[in-house]
């Protein structure tokens, strides 16, 4: 995102919690408390737990441990999961039936205090299915209105996220309302708006009455000789106007943390200049594109991440995302005033 240095040594402070979504230092393989541990060293005000297999066990014993935990170290957990559509290319069935799925998700989500229930639709793949997204739309519907009740009766909303290149903003907002706003509500992702060729600043204007959670990371997006190109990055190493997009979302979003979901390292071509891309892209709005098109005439391309030589892997991924993940969060206390925590 572009930085504005003036702003370095006295940030505005944004009374905005900061945290981070577990999925960022996801080669570390760490489990709820351990994870804990590590948001408490960083001095952040809530985690996200973005799926069902950070927890030893699903038991309410177990939970209500991590809970007191979360509570001593003073973090706001907020909990997750994948993709809730059964249809969805990306479903996966460990936990049962999407309904199965759902209600284990509220459940857990209620135990451990979150008030809000992290999952999504799909991935861009769906957009080749029969029917398309908007068929996924439809079972997604469904699923959500099988658990209105448990919702309701556990104070959690269902906050489904922009995900993975499935759906631009608006066909978000038109899943959450067919299915209620009183018990679904939007995790707001900004790095997911670009793979579905948007500006994050369009889609958070979109977006933002419904958000309720974020996963928030910067994109550098350049122009190539078949379209363009989108390389996710650390904050503040992009070319999102991060500024403009904070003062907004202190805005728009009051009361919403900003969770960092840092996936960095590798580039996506989204070749729009050639016919064969089209057909699956169809829905996306001209007004959408023609912003996501502006955002790329202003950036240059990246390396992707590459392994020191004769690094291990391994140990090489771990670090990288550890810095990417460190990095944002200096950058988002020190130049964007965010977090509740000195």
């Amino acid at each position: 995102m572009a930085e504005n240095t003036s702003s370095h040594n006295n940030a505005n402070r944004k009374n905005i919690p900061l945290g981070f979504d577990n999925f960022s230092i996801r080669a570390f393989g760490w489990k709820a408390p351990q994870l804990l541990d590590y948001a408490a060293q960083l001095q952040v005000d809530t985690v996200l737990f973005s799926d069902l297999l950070v927890y030893e066990s699903h038991d309410e014993s177990y939970l209500k441990e991590v809970k007191a935990k979360a509570d001593d170290l003073g973090i706001a957990i907020h909990a997750g999961t994948g993709s809730i559509c059964p249809t969805s290319t990306s479903y996966d069935n460990r936990f049962g039936s999407a309904e199965e799925h759902v209600s284990l998700l509220l459940r857990v989500a209620k135990t451990l205090g979150s008030p809000v229930a992290r999952c999504y639709q799909g991935v861009g793949e769906d957009r080749k299915t029969e029917g398309g997204l908007a068929a996924r739309i439809k079972d997604t519907v469904k699923v959500c209105k099988a658990a209105r009740s448990q919702a309701l009766d556990a104070g959690v909303k269902i906050a489904i996220e922009n995900h993975a290149g499935d759906m631009q903003a608006w066909q978000l907002v038109t899943l959450i309302e067919e299915a209620g706003t009183d018990y679904v509500g939007a995790t707001l992702d900004a790095g997911n708006a670009t793979w579905t060729l948007e500006d994050p600043l369009t889609n958070l204007e979109i977006l933002a009455p419904y958000a309720v959670t974020t996963g928030i990371r910067d994109s550098a997006v350049w122009e190539d000789e078949n379209g363009a190109v989108v390389q996710w990055t650390a904050m503040g190493e992009g070319n999102v106007d991060c500024q403009t997009y904070i003062e907004r979302f202190a805005k728009l979003c009051p009361g919403v943390p900003v969770q960092l979901e840092i996936i960095s390292g590798f580039a996506r071509p989204f070749p729009y200049l050639k016919a064969e891309f089209w057909p699956p892209y169809r829905d996306i709005r001209a007004y959408e594109f023609l912003q996501f098109q502006k955002l790329a005439r202003l950036g240059k391309p990246m390396s992707p991440f590459k392994a020191p030589e004769g690094a291990d892997p391994k140990q090489a991924e771990q670090q990288y995302q550890k810095d990417e993940l460190e990095r944002s969060i200096k950058y988002c206390k020190e130049v964007l005033g965010l977090g509740l925590k000195s």
